[in-house]
Parts: structure tokens; sequence; C-alpha cells
């Protein structure tokens, strides 16, 4: 059974779509179905419902799902064994912070077993690397990028707060609101300029850097937070997202690369999975 076939399966199966899946996978359209074809062929049954909007998982799709996940594993673990250290290449990952650890994680998860040797090694954004995961607005003249992931700015208040009620605040309700400022964050300079200009000044409790304290903090009853608002975070559930009325603010998140070689190209392609799979 064709390893590679397995793959082009487990990408459309997590991504619902053939023409998804040859995206992420970087080849055509009908390799991918030729693949699965193949595939049904070999085994004698069908792995997907196809319908207008994409696909869905069979029965013998949802029970062929994780040996290929775990083949695939086995496959990449065996490649390590067997790979010399000293015949690793060094590949410096860039990477600005508060990205969210689950959706990185899975993401660096694939990289590292699609590339027994690479020796990956992350760094902030702002050091020499080989490509780097950052916002849109950190990107560099000479970076080409495919987009990742995209959020809006969200208020995040205790889940008990009275103003947790609402479906969305007003810039006159931050008035005098206790507040936890994240820095450095482009989105606080644009919500400073708006208060400014509408009169209203912000109560500031505590200043920081990262995401995951201001939310301890927003846990605490320290005050509210203007954050971005990934599937992750809000998950929880001691922590409530509003949107600010008048106020539409959003991050993209991005792949930037200024070379190509095999590594990177790979990484692109699992970017782009990923990007689609969240």
């Amino acid at each position: 059974m064709d390893l590679k076939s397995l793959n082009y399966f487990i990408s459309v199966y997590e991504l619902k779509s053939f023409s998804a899946a040859a995206k992420a996978c970087f080849i055509a359209q009908p390799s991918i179905s030729s693949a699965i074809a193949q595939l049904e062929q070999q085994l004698n049954v069908p792995l997907f419902i196809r319908h207008a909007r994409g696909v869905t998982p069979s029965e013998h799709g949802v029970k062929l799902f994780p040996l290929a996940k775990k083949l695939l594993g086995q496959a990449g673990a065996i490649k390590s064994v067997f790979a010399e250290k000293s015949n690793k290449q060094p590949f410096n990952l860039g990477v600005t912070r508060g990205l969210g650890v689950e959706r990185m994680s899975s993401l660096l998860k694939d990289f590292t077993a699609e590339n027994p040797f690479v020796e990956l090694t992350l760094v902030p954004h702002t050091d020499v690397v080989d490509a780097r995961i950052i916002l849109k607005d950190e990107l560099h003249e000479n970076e080409t990028y495919i987009n990742m992931w995209q959020e809006d700015y969200l208020l995040a208040l205790p889940f008990d707060h009275v103003l947790a009620l609402n479906d969305t605040i007003s810039l006159k309700q931050l008035d005098g609101l206790p507040f936890i400022q994240r820095t450095p964050c482009s989105a606080w300079n644009n919500l400073q300029d708006t208060l400014a200009l509408a009169g209203i000044s912000l109560d500031i409790r505590a200043k920081i850097t990262t995401i995951d304290y201001a939310l301890g903090l927003i846990h605490a009853g320290l005050g509210c937070a203007f954050l971005p608002a990934h599937n992750e975070i809000m998950q929880r559930s001691d922590v409530v997202f509003r949107p600010i009325t008048g106020l539409q603010l959003t991050r993209e998140i991005v792949l930037a690369f200024s070379q190509s070689s095999k590594t990177i190209n790979n990484l692109k392609r699992l970017a782009r999975k990923h990007a689609y799979a969240h």
C-alpha cells in the first residue's frame, strides 16, 4: 500500500474536500482523486461519500483513518531511527508569541514527523531564520508569504462580569473599565487611538506581554483585555468574548519565507493544510 496515497487520504479526510486537499498537498486534484480511487480499489470499499459541497468519510474511511495515521507515524519513526544525527540539517523557525499552543504544536508535530533529517529550532521571529510564522504586519519587504489564520480582536471579560450579559460592548461602556494592557500589540495602539478620539480612558491595572498571562489575570478578576479570539482560547469557560461596537480589528498570521528549499516547501504544504483544518 502506497504511503503517499495514505497521506492524500488523510488530507481529504481532515479537510473534507478533494480540492482543498490538493491545494494543501501542492498537487493537481485529479492526482488526489486517482490515489483515493486506487486505495478504494485495493481495499474494495468506498472511503468517502461524495456530495456537492465536498465529501464525508464512509464508515470504512472512519475505520481506516486512525490506522493510516499510525502507519505514517511508524514510517516516520523508522526514518528517524536510521537517520544519522550528524546529517541533520538545522532549520530555524521564527515564531511570534501568542499564536496558539495547540495549533502550533499540531503543525510542528507534522513538520518534524515528515522531515526526520531536519533539526528544528524555534527562535524569536526577529532572529536570523529560515522561515517565520508571524503576523502579516511583521513581514519584511523581501519575504513571500502564505496566509494561515485570521481572527478578530474581541474584548475578553471574566464570565461573571456585568458586561458579559451584553451581546456587544459600546465604546462608552469602556470608560474607566479596569483593563489589562498587552504589548507589543498593534491592535492595542488602534484601540487607544479610537478611545482617545472618543474622549474615553481605561483604568490600566496591569501591563503584560503574553496572551496566557492576560487570560490568567482576567480569570482572577483583575480586569478585561483586548485579545485575538482564536478557537483555543474561545473554548475557555471562565472568559467571555464580546465585540466592541464600531471597532473591528483583525490579525492575519502568515508563513513568511525569502528562499525556497525542499524543507520550506514541505512547511508551506503543511501550513496550507493546517490553515484549512482551522
